[in-house]
């Protein structure tokens, strides 16, 4: 997998491209990316068990990537608080049909394993997925950076930890995150292969995921691509008082919030809508850059 990275003035240090595979591209700086969520869980907190059939499952992912998904993230383990820990074998089970599917129906879009374990992004890899996002970071299973490394993918390095002990939130997120930096360069992951995701919902109250969306620019000034992941999740339902198909508004505000402060993937569940407020965001953002 190659990468290549050109200098940019203005807001957007960078354009980085990506040759993920033989006719399969990303391009980041350009434009916000949309990650598209494809849960193979029977237990999600927003849709699961929808999807499990694989004909389903490829079916939704073809309609997210008609409405403007550039990558799809395929997870076989829910990660919403409470949940029960899945089996390798099942996990397994679950994710690799749909990716080696969705390589034969989708072949030209990006796909992401959404795993801690390192057999399964191992596994995901060879049946054709081409980027490794990991909500611990790293710290779960440090073997799936080497893998990382050996394979030359993205990898998304999000922010988690056990307990809710802060001393100062953003600075104390920022130094986790430091720590799964230095795994992945330890195990040679290629600095632009990089990316940063802040927890949103992951060891965070309401307030600290409040807090954190509002200082999301430190987290960017770092350098390192930045992923936003807010879809749904519990602190919009609770503002809002609404339930999980009824926040797409909700979610919109906190994904034009990244984007204003130089996130430039999103994570999201409805994509057509998040699509369109997506490239509202980036014309005020971008400021007259060729938006494709």
């Amino acid at each position: 997998m190659q990468q290549q990275s050109t200098g940019r003035g203005g807001q957007w240090p960078y354009i980085r491209s990506y040759e993920l595979d033989e006719g399969v591209r990303l391009e980041l700086g350009r434009r916000t990316l949309i990650m598209g969520i494809l849960n193979m869980t029977p237990d999600s907190f927003s849709d699961g068990g929808r999807y499990n059939d694989i004909d389903a499952a490829i079916k939704y992912a073809r309609k997210m990537v008609q409405d403007g998904a550039d990558i799809i993230d395929v997870g076989g383990e829910s990660t919403r608080p409470g949940s029960d820990p899945v089996t390798l074998e099942e996990e397994l089970r679950r994710v690799l049909p749909v990716i080696t599917a969705l390589r034969e129906e989708l072949p030209r879009v990006p796909v992401s394993i959404d795993t801690y374990k390192a057999e399964t992004a191992l596994q995901a890899l060879e049946a054709g997925a081409h980027i490794i996002n990991d909500v611990w970071g790293f710290k779960a299973d440090p073997r799936i950076a080497s893998i990382a490394a050996e394979y030359g993918c993205p990898v998304i390095l999000s922010h988690n930890r056990h307990t809710l002990d802060y001393a100062d939130l953003v600075p104390d997120v920022i130094a986790d995150l430091n720590v799964s930096i230095g795994i992945a360069r330890s195990a040679g992951v290629a600095e632009p292969n990089i990316w940063l995701d802040p927890g949103i919902g992951f060891a965070k109250d309401y307030n600290n995921n409040l807090e954190l969306l509002g200082r999301l620019d430190e987290l960017t000034s770092l350098g390192f691509p930045v992923l936003l992941g807010t879809s749904r999740k519990k602190f919009i339902r609770e503002t809002l008082r609404l339930s999980a198909d009824e926040v797409a508004f909700g979610t919109a505000a906190t994904i034009t919030m990244g984007i204003a402060q130089g996130c430039q993937i999103v994570r999201v569940h409805d994509v057509i809508d998040m699509k369109r407020n997506a490239l509202m965001a980036d014309a005020i953002v971008y400021r007259g850059q060729p938006i494709s």
